[in-house]
């Protein structure tokens, strides 16, 4: 049992581009992968010449054990699909956005952001801006 939600699809770990959006939306609905970015100027093993790169996990105790024990690495970041997100372009400026959309969060933000039908709407309403 993990702490937080596995891969939906763990045939596609470590298969997504590692250039994606990075943070925002406030809620996700699909866990893709858990990453462990990795810096060799920092003491990770230099295994491509120099360049971070990192090591994708389907679930967040895997990713978080490896992150503690290798030297240079940052602590797990997950990637997440939305499939409807909030843009904020000024905060408190709430815009609610469809279509396909994967990023890397925090972790810590996976709890409570699960998308369900109504909490883009709700969200938005409860801020004062629908």
């Amino acid at each position: 049992m993990s702490k937080f939600p596995v891969a939906v699809d763990f045939d596609m770990v470590g298969k997504y581009p590692a250039a994606t959006k990075s943070g925002g939306g406030y809620f996700y609905d699909d866990v893709l992968e858990f990453r462990v970015w990795c810096r060799p100027w920092l003491g990770a093993p230099d295994e491509f010449d120099g360049e971070i790169y990192y090591y994708a996990f389907s679930n967040f105790e895997e990713a978080h054990e490896f992150s503690q024990s290798t030297k240079g690495s940052e602590d797990p970041l997950v990637l997440i699909r939305q499939l409807e997100w909030i843009n904020e372009p000024e905060q408190g400026q709430y815009i609610h956005e469809k279509g396909e959309r994967i990023t890397e969060w925090l972790v810590d933000w996976l709890e409570g952001g699960k998308r369900e039908p109504d909490s883009i709407t709700n969200f938005i309403e409860s801020e004062g801006n629908a």
